[in-house]
């Protein structure tokens, strides 16, 4: 049997038209809303400024630009080299008058923090010198003879009146720090601070935290205490206080030998005291 034309042309013609409707519905695409900044998606104050149609994309922003008086200032200030202090490369143990004029400045608390105003107060008052080398950030056994000991009342007044005590941290003094004017010169000073603490150590043979050292008025170690452990304070104050005895002996014996050469005891109207021999005077 055989298929009429008419048939297959029909068939034909349904066949293209649906095939036309999904081509059609596939390319139909989804109303897309204008963008806010135009074609390019960049904000006009981001564009690079042209002269043309960019002329008005912004300014240009400069870091810091917005501190006032900040604009003709260059972001890092350097310390000038005139006045930077460098130790002596032939007497490297020596002195820095900056430095010794800065840790001599007024403290709080009853802790020096210069070796040479400690000194010079050793000697000046007859009290043995008592050195505390700590890290008061990393070392538990610091923190506990800290509150365990050196912060009581009781070891506070004894301390007062037989010693005199020089605190060494392997942390630099913050409240020191925080006197300096700029970051560059503060970060100075930390250096400094830290290779005045090694030197200190280094002359005294510190190995570990806490490390506590007994000097008589003439400088030499009559007691050498390393470690601690909680619970030993009232030991480890024995101990000081028989290193503060034997110095305190020792004193007296140089003292009344010099007081038989016309030596005594000289006071200022500020309440500080010499010990020293009078050689001449003037009206």
């Amino acid at each position: 049997m055989k298929r009429s034309p008419l048939w297959t042309l029909a068939l034909a013609a349904t066949v293209t038209l649906t095939s036309c409707g999904l081509v059609g519905k596939g390319d139909k695409k989804e109303k897309e809303e204008p963008n806010p900044f135009g074609a390019t998606g960049i904000p006009p104050e981001l564009r690079r400024k042209s002269g043309g149609a960019d002329a008005d994309a912004g300014t240009p922003v400069t870091a810091g630009g917005n501190q006032a008086g900040q604009k003709d200032k260059p972001m890092l200030q350097f310390t000038p080299d005139e006045d930077i202090v460098f130790t002596d490369p032939d007497a490297p143990d020596a002195d820095i008058p900056e430095l010794s004029n800065l840790l001599a400045a007024p403290k709080r608390g009853p802790w020096e923090s210069s070796e040479t105003i400690a000194r010079q107060r050793s000697l000046r008052e007859g009290k043995p010198m008592l050195i505390w080398f700590t890290d008061s950030q990393r070392s538990p056994m610091c923190k506990a003879v800290s509150q365990e000991l050196f912060s009581t009342h009781e070891f506070g007044s004894w301390a007062t009146e037989k010693l005199v005590r020089l605190k060494i941290d392997a942390v630099p003094d913050d409240n020191m720090l925080e006197k300096t004017a700029s970051l560059d010169d503060k970060k100075t000073l930390e250096l400094r601070m830290l290779a005045y603490t090694a030197d200190l150590k280094k002359r005294y043979k510190i190995m570990g935290y806490p490390s506590l050292i007994m000097l008589n008025t003439s400088g030499e170690v009559v007691g050498r205490y390393r470690g601690y452990k909680r619970g030993e304070a009232q030991y480890l104050w024995g101990q000081l206080k028989h290193a503060e005895a034997v110095s305190h002996e020792a004193y007296k014996s140089w003292r009344k030998n010099l007081e038989k050469k016309n030596y005594r005891e000289w006071q200022d109207r500020k309440g500080r005291t010499v010990f020293a021999k009078l050689t001449s005077y003037s009206k």
